[in-house]
């Protein structure tokens, strides 16, 4: 099978159940924006040392894979949880024991924080930065067709687990967070 098809040179793409509709639907702009999402997240797994942390980030590889084929396919199609996969109230429930696993060791936070510290947590927070978007994108096909009702739920919890793994990352390293200071009047 060739990498290219020629089938989206007139602006086109396929969903799962053949449909065609334009590259800038908002179904394609939310499961390209997970897409982006999970390339991020990839990006932050390559300078994670942390045994523990690198399972946490290739499972939610697995999983943004998983809420991309749900978001690729409408929900009328056949398709639809017997040959793509779809999330599940599970995975939801999945990062609230993660988030808790990662901020048991932390101490408790009494300001805002700069996004940085060591690169490992600079990337995790280009990465929660990202799930944000990817959920407004969500939110926004939402309005206009049908969805998983447990993928809204599942990516706002995801950017809570990016911003608690970034601050792990950050006590691992022996980076402290950066607290934002206000400016003075």
């Amino acid at each position: 099978m060739k990498l290219y098809t020629r089938t989206g040179d007139d602006g086109t793409t396929g969903l799962f159940g053949g449909q065609r509709v334009a590259k800038n639907a908002p179904r394609i702009e939310a499961y390209g924006t997970v897409d982006e999402l999970n390339s991020v997240v990839g990006l932050a797994r390559s300078a994670c040392g942390d045994a523990r942390m690198g399972e946490m980030l290739t499972a939610i590889q697995n999983e943004l894979f998983v809420v991309g084929g749900d978001l690729a396919t409408p929900g009328d199609t056949e398709a639809r949880g017997q040959i793509v996969p779809i999330l599940t109230a599970e995975s939801t429930a999945r990062l609230e024991g993660w988030i808790d696993e990662l901020c048991e060791p932390l101490p408790p936070m009494k300001h805002f924080i700069l996004p940085g510290g060591c690169e490992l947590a600079s990337r995790l927070h280009v990465a929660r930065t990202l799930c944000r978007r990817a959920e407004r994108v969500i939110l926004t096909l939402g309005m206009c067709e049908p969805i998983n009702e447990n993928i809204i739920p599942w990516v706002n919890r995801l950017g809570d687990l990016l911003f608690a793994a970034a601050r792990r990352a950050n006590q691992l390293a022996g980076v402290e967070d950066v607290p934002w200071q206000p400016r003075k009047k």
